[in-house]
């Protein structure tokens, strides 16, 4: 299968595209930069100049493939809009969906678990998510998609994708801050849970979702349903010779600056059904361990 793929030299996308090549597929990469496309080039991918801003190019890509797997997002930062994101990335969907409709073409896209941080209970590929949330639209757009012919369908990550390549993620920006504040840090008593999944199975879904998942599917990239986020902060402060301290929800944003939003939800979060759907077995290090051993600690 040719496979189109925005995304692929970030952390998650460059492991994609990796599992994609690996198992005989053909990959064409969405490339920003003289350099993505350089990455892209020295792994054995076809590099595309543009960017999620050029509707022709996403088009013509699109054109090209026999599916589509889209993982690129501008990502929040201090400095991000994230309206502005959301509405680049509804286009995104709306534009590769014009072009593959009536293709029955499998087209998968991105989403993330936090979608579903105040049900109040275990998450479930059966639960729509909650409506503010930033990237909704985009789950019911990729839905919607089912109806005019495309297998389409969503992966909602953990908020922890972890691996000794995890440079930028969620755990690497609380160590940075642990280091910067003397302590590592949770919000109350810390028993708020955060899924988490390892780089490596997380690749390896993308696959199998964009192979045989049906059209319309809520997949979860999650392989640990639930970790304390006390427990997280306690690992971090363990190998960085740091106390965890508990501190207050209203300390929380001096703390944590613009991640203070992220640090405080609750959102265990099941892939029962994706597993068993897809035949996709966790076989990464869990969250905890993969922490222990010690590699996001080297400068």
């Amino acid at each position: 299968m040719r496979v189109f793929v925005t995304g692929g030299t970030g952390f998650i996308g460059s492991a994609v595209v990796s599992e994609l090549l690996n198992e005989g597929h053909e990959v064409i990469g969405l490339a920003r930069s003289d350099a993505s496309a350089s990455a892209l080039a020295l792994v054995g991918a076809e590099p595309l100049r543009g960017s999620l801003d050029d509707l022709s190019i996403l088009r013509g890509g699109a054109a090209r493939a026999d599916g589509v797997v889209h993982l690129a997002f501008n990502n929040v930062s201090p400095t991000n809009d994230i309206a502005a994101a959301s509405k680049t990335e509804l286009a995104t969907i709306e534009t590769i969906g014009a072009e593959l409709e009536g293709s029955d073409k499998p087209f998968v896209v991105t989403s993330g678990a936090l979608a579903l941080a105040r049900l109040g209970r275990l998450g479930t590929e059966l639960d729509a998510g909650i409506s503010d949330f930033p990237r909704f639209a985009a789950e019911l757009a990729t839905l919607d998609l089912a109806s005019r012919g495309i297998r389409s369908s969503i992966i909602r990550l953990a908020p922890s994708v972890h691996s000794d390549q995890d440079k930028h993620g969620f755990v690497s920006r609380l160590i940075a801050i642990a280091r910067e504040k003397g302590k590592s840090a949770y919000v109350g008593d810390g028993s708020n849970r955060w899924p988490a999944v390892h780089q490596l199975d997380v690749a390896k879904l993308y696959r199998l979702a964009l192979e045989g998942a049906p059209a319309g599917s809520r997949l979860h990239g999650v392989g640990e349903e639930g970790i304390p986020f006390r427990e997280i902060a306690e690992a971090v402060g363990r190998n960085l010779n740091l106390p965890s301290e508990s501190i207050t929800a209203e300390e929380a944003q001096a703390h944590f600056g613009f991640l203070a939003m992220f640090i405080v939800m609750d959102a265990p979060t099941s892939s029962d059904i994706t597993q068993k759907l897809l035949n996709w077995n966790i076989e990464g290090p869990g969250l905890i361990e993969d922490i222990d051993r010690g590699h996001y600690f080297k400068s």
